[in-house]
């Protein structure tokens, strides 16, 4: 019988709905090679995956050794790869051994995804964020407070103990991009450029008048018509107007907790001068790859990469 050797060298996934991160890494986590390319979920039919994700791994395994690719993110949906289900909170991160195999049929890996947690009540589901949580966890283990995960649907995490306890979901960036790209706020949102200061002053006004958000927004149409308002400014006001209404959402639940921002610079940034504006201090958590990190810590017990661009 031929034993089976176990490349120490693996692949790390992070597949979304749209896009499809890789990275070839060592045993300690370093990262050796990144791809990115948008070939997410919405694209893709369940038997498509593995022809997908061995045309860009091809050249990292070897008929000589198995490789282990460790997945996160909507390949574990219903729609996706395979169906990695959900633990339910309040409940730990997800661990290595709660990884679900997909039985592939190339033979030189071994694919396992990951679940996502979901909320009973109120019916809440993550699927990706618990593993940047992970990450974040890995390096700050005796956190107590509100991880907030900012993106197409952010995240707002109450930790406790290791164990995620609760959260909450808004849809703020898919709001955003449906209001910028199909309603009647396009011709007057349409460009590049952002006004730092007109983002500040509509998400405080947001904040303070949460009911009136759906007049403040017609009201940068108007503005437009009006006064002929430069682009660059209502797009920041349209951009603070539904952060700073998310924010008001939350302000019953933050209390005396600290909250921590976790992702890419630019748009934790927005959502701390939010916070900021309306007196809420805030811890920033960033990372290039929050998902890897997460996938590291809980591929190799360590809480940061190596090289991730």
């Amino acid at each position: 019988m031929t034993e089976t050797v176990m490349n120490p060298n693996w692949i790390a996934v992070d597949w979304g709905t749209t896009n499809l991160r890789i990275w070839h890494c060592d045993q300690a986590g370093n990262v050796l090679d990144e791809t990115k390319v948008q070939m997410g979920m919405g694209t893709l039919t369940a038997s498509e995956y593995e022809g997908v994700l061995i045309s860009h791994i091809d050249h990292h395994v070897s008929d000589d050794v198995i490789t282990e690719v460790l997945v996160c993110g909507m390949a574990g949906a219903r729609q996706g790869w395979q169906d990695a289900g959900y633990l339910t909170a309040p409940c730990d991160t997800p661990s290595l051994s709660q990884a679900v195999t997909v039985h592939t049929a190339d033979t030189r890996i071994m694919a396992r995804i990951l679940p996502g947690i979901k909320q009973p009540e109120p019916a809440d589901v993550m699927r990706g964020e618990e593993t940047q949580i992970a990450g974040f966890l890995k390096q700050t283990p005796d956190y107590n407070g509100l991880i907030c995960l900012p993106g197409t649907h952010s995240k707002w995490v109450h930790v406790q103990n290791g164990q995620v306890v609760e959260f909450q979901t808004f849809m703020t960036g898919e709001v955003y991009d449906l209001l910028s790209r199909s309603s009647v706020l396009k011709h007057s949102v349409s460009g590049e450029g952002f006004s730092q200061s007109d983002f500040v002053d509509a998400a405080k006004s947001a904040f303070e008048n949460p009911a009136d958000a759906s007049s403040q927004l017609f009201r940068l149409r108007a503005q437009h018509l009006v006064h002929d308002t430069d682009a660059t400014v209502l797009r920041a006001r349209l951009s603070g107007i539904l952060i700073g209404q998310e924010v008001a959402a939350m302000e019953r639940q933050w209390n005396h907790l600290p909250i921590t921002l976790i992702g890419e610079e630019a748009l934790c940034s927005l959502y701390k001068s939010a916070l900021e504006t309306v007196g809420k201090s805030v811890d920033l958590n960033l990372s290039a790859a929050p998902t890897l990190r997460g996938l590291i810590a809980i591929r190799t017990g360590k809480g940061s990469p190596c090289n991730a661009n």
